[in-house]
């Protein structure tokens, strides 16, 4: 059995965590940590984990687990690390963005490999810390990486994305009350949201030569959990060739699903996948791209790297059905 801990316990990310992990057939999860919850049951944050898991937070770490999760929020891993050391076979997976870009992945002798499975699976299979992608980052990379890797992006690129209000995390702010968001939207960090970074890096990883612009327009979406994005480019080729491009890059990769059809967000609520669509018009290429901001966006891709790491089939623990309706 993989023993967890989980840093960070009471936020959206953990609970997410704890919920597929519990069933995780190869896992036992050995603490939860969270100063401002230890000793009160995981249900005191997790409402819905009551009567599914007897287990309290804790203030005291475990440092010979097999692997950790981060789920401190951006910018607080790294003085977490610093605090605290961890057995040296200790497996790190860190949610936040601390070690996403190539000039913060190295870290106190640590090699952060960025833990998008569909674009670095060989390295993450070898590696023994992880920078997990931010849940924008993922939807969008997810959506380009093909057109990247056949060096099909010459244009700017043109993105829209809507978020649920998980994606601001659990602590309360003006923008995730109720009052605020229901009936309601709007944008921000238009143009310079964080997420760019990391994605303009795979890009480049896959096409050094790419220097257009990603025009990003992230948005506040009236609903919890979920992104849906939208992007647009100028492509020559035909739908037929993109498509085919696109089942190529993904044929092996269990998440992702490719289509012409029309996507809704539903598909993919409360699951890893992420379906792509694409369609044409004249000399522009549409793709949507889905997933849950929660799981394939955080959670369920950390698990799926963590299944990568210690040699188990990606898809372990990960079987998670969307609900339609």
């Amino acid at each position: 059995m993989i023993n967890v801990g989980i840093i960070g316990g009471s936020g959206y990310t953990a609970g997410e965590l704890i919920r597929i992990l519990m069933y995780h057939p190869n896992v036992n999860i050995d603490f939860v940590y969270s100063t401002t919850n230890a000793g009160k049951p995981l249900s005191v944050a997790h409402h819905d984990l009551l009567g599914d898991i007897e287990m309290d937070f804790t203030d005291v770490l475990n440092p010979d687990v097999n692997v950790l999760f981060l789920c401190l929020g951006h910018g607080r891993s790294v003085s977490f690390l610093e605090e605290n050391k961890f057995a040296g076979h200790t497996k790190i997976i860190d949610l936040g963005n601390d070690f996403r870009l190539n000039k913060d992945a190295n870290f106190d002798g640590k090699e952060f490999i960025y833990g998008l499975p569909e674009l670095n699976k060989t390295a993450i299979k070898k590696a023994q810390f992880i920078a997990n992608p931010g849940c924008f980052a993922t939807a969008i990379q997810l959506a380009l990486l093909p057109l990247a890797k056949n060096e099909l992006l010459k244009n700017d690129v043109h993105v829209n994305a809507t978020t649920g209000s998980t994606g601001a995390g659990v602590s309360p702010s003006e923008t995730t009350h109720f009052s605020w968001r229901s009936n309601n939207m709007s944008h921000y960090k238009a143009f310079d949201h964080q997420h760019l970074g990391e994605i303009n890096q795979s890009i480049n990883q896959l096409q050094a030569d790419y220097s257009n612009e990603l025009l990003f327009i992230p948005n506040r979406g009236d609903f919890a959990r979920g992104i849906f994005a939208t992007l647009y480019t100028t492509i020559e080729e035909s739908l037929d060739e993109i498509v085919a491009k696109y089942e190529d890059f993904y044929k092996n990769e269990p998440f992702v699903t490719v289509t012409t059809t029309n996507i809704n967000m539903k598909q993919v609520v409360q699951t890893n996948k992420c379906i792509i669509s694409l369609t044409k018009s004249g000399n522009r290429v549409l793709i949507t791209s889905i997933i849950d901001n929660l799981t394939k966006g955080a959670a369920g891709q950390a698990i799926q790297n963590m299944n990568l790491m210690f040699g188990l089939p990606e898809t372990t623990g990960l079987h998670l059905k969307p609900s339609g309706f």
